[in-house]
């Protein structure tokens, strides 16, 4: 039997409200005791991690693989080697590939590639509606008996509230909960970023707030006489962060998830330095927005409306980004940065504190995903051994070579952030490390 014990770290699990320095000691593919002055003596390795956060495995619900069908992108290979690097050892794939992920066997088909290629664990987010057209419900309870963790249509909302009613209703029959891509298809045809100045001054069409607005309040009340767990994606707006504070209040069970770029960037990245860029590693779906919309961002997660934080890992290649900015695929990767960059939107500015951050990246979207049963999003003896230790003060420079991934699309190169993930353990096997 393989022994590892971690010494001395900061040991956070927000599921118990352990905080302190104490040592993890790891066998096989379980931890078998947390705390004070562990014996060192039957370990195979002992790691000094003084100075460091030893957390439960970061989850990412929100990733697109790409596999199959679009494998020029990403991999479900490449890009679990990104979640690694990262410190995820968790991630959730959503189902907007070729073909779509809503069949048994195509959910089956994932979890199969991930058990002989990937770098961590890897769960399907099946699709809603048949080929993600929004027209006829999927088969629903068998999407759930395959190993489905979630339902989505992701990269479009479901557009006929007819048929959302009928999603919303099986997939609460399922136990999942539902995962909407918010955007009114009719309010942004032919939108390409983020309806202001910066577009009027671009040229380009703007897509306005209320695109995504009015499928969140819509799906909010379809959903009221239904109780679906019902979650929204990668939320840019103000007004959404208003209306999920009034659904949860009212007692509705309704989460969300903020990604780093709606975090920390603005429409103004489109026009870069010079106003007038066309960056499309800027080009967003939902797209950046305004200070005022990364202010009331902020504010949610503070006071506990947003709830889960998720990268929208969303790989393109070069030659699909070099095309002209209308023309040019929506999206922007972010597994291998994301921690750094949750930490320079929330806890430098002290939004909130790191305990926080870290239910909000392992427990919360382990809750969302049903993964909390299988001991995921949580250190406890007898537990999987899933552990990410980060380091919180080394700071660094996001370049090119610090991205395992297929795809380079990212308008954060060249920044210095700070904390990194030193460490990432998938069933106590080490999946990364920095030294």
């Amino acid at each position: 039997m393989a022994r590892l014990l971690l010494t001395g770290g900061r040991v956070i699990d927000p599921v118990s409200g352990v905080d302190g320095t104490l040592d993890v000691a790891i066998e096989d593919d379980l931890i078998v005791e947390i705390g004070s002055d562990l014996s060192s003596e039957p370990a195979d390795r002992v790691i000094d991690v003084k100075g460091k956060y030893v957390v439960p495995g970061l989850i990412d619900p929100h990733v697109h693989l790409r596999e199959p069908g679009a494998e020029h992108k990403e991999t479900i290979e490449s890009g679990t080697l990104a979640a690694a690097i990262g410190g995820f050892s968790t991630v959730c794939c959503m189902p907007n590939t070729t073909p779509a992920l809503d069949t048994p066997e195509m959910v089956t088909f994932v979890d199969g590639r991930a058990r002989s290629t990937a770098h961590c664990r890897v769960y399907a987010v099946a699709a809603g509606t048949r080929g993600r057209r929004g027209e006829e419900p999927s088969e629903i309870s068998l999407l759930a008996k395959a190993g489905a963790v979630g339902i989505s249509d992701d990269g479009d909302a479901i557009a006929s509230a007819g048929v959302m009613s009928r999603v919303l209703t099986m997939t609460k029959q399922a136990g999942l909960a539902f995962m909407q891509h918010c955007q009114d298809p009719t309010l942004t045809q032919n939108s390409s970023m983020h309806a202001g100045e910066v577009s009027v001054r671009l040229g380009l069409a703007g897509w306005p707030r209320v695109a995504e607005e009015l499928i969140v309040e819509r799906d909010v009340r379809l959903n009221a006489a239904i109780g679906c767990r019902y979650h929204v994606q990668h939320l840019s707006s103000a007004g959404s962060v208003e209306i999920v504070r009034r659904a949860r209040t009212a007692g509705h069970p309704v989460t969300a998830e903020a990604s780093p770029h709606h975090l920390l960037l603005t429409h103004e990245a489109v026009g870069g330095a010079d106003g007038f860029a066309y960056d499309t590693n800027a080009k967003m779906n939902p797209p950046l927005r305004e200070q005022s919309d990364i202010q009331a961002i902020r504010a949610g997660i503070a006071d506990g409306t947003i709830t889960v934080l998720a990268t929208d890992h969303a790989p393109h290649s070069v030659e699909e980004k070099a095309r002209p900015f209308e023309e040019a695929p929506f999206g922007i990767i972010g597994l291998e940065t994301a921690l750094a960059l949750y930490v320079e939107a929330l806890i430098k500015p002290g939004v909130i504190d790191w305990p926080r951050l870290i239910a909000m990246m392992t427990i919360e979207p382990a809750k969302l995903c049903g993964l909390d049963r299988a001991g995921l999003g949580m250190l406890a003896a007898g537990g999987p051994a899933d552990v990410t230790v980060i380091d919180p003060e080394q700071e660094w420079t996001i370049r090119l070579e610090d991205l395992a991934g297929k795809s380079r699309n990212t308008p954060f190169l060249g920044r210095r952030v700070g904390a990194r993930a030193v460490l990432t353990l998938v069933g106590g096997q080490v999946r990364h490390e920095r030294r």
